[in-house]
């Protein structure tokens, strides 16, 4: 059973970068055809999602956030990692760990309860 667990801040200042972490257990980062990415739901954008990353560690970003958007993946610790620059006070929100398959489109199909950032100064 594959598990989720989100860690992150809490609180990022304005400006600032907001860095969060992914622990996958019960299942392998590198196991084909797995994704695994993120996604924050917003008053002000609904679900969004934001960047993913491949079993092979080829990266993919929504084109809105892709400037300022990194993921990456340290596979000896099972974890995946998202770094958004510049956050400004929309970026907001619940920010969730995801995993699942692409077919053309991302299913997500694991996800954990989430991890509430608030940028604020």
């Amino acid at each position: 059973q594959v598990q989720l667990q989100e860690s992150g801040p809490g609180v990022v200042k304005p400006s600032q970068t907001l860095s969060l972490t992914c622990t996958v257990s019960g299942g392998s980062i590198t196991t084909r055809p797995y994704y695994w990415g993120w996604v924050r739901q917003s008053p002000e954008t609904g679900l969004e999602w934001i960047a993913a990353i491949a079993y092979n560690g080829v990266t993919d970003y929504s084109p809105s956030l892709a400037s300022r958007a990194s993921i990456s993946r340290d596979t000896s610790k099972s974890q995946i990692t998202l770094q958004l620059t510049s956050v400004t006070r929309e970026a907001t929100g619940v920010y969730y760990c995801v995993g699942g398959w692409s077919s053309g489109t991302y299913n997500w199909v694991y996800w954990r309860q989430g991890t509430q950032v608030t940028v604020s100064l």
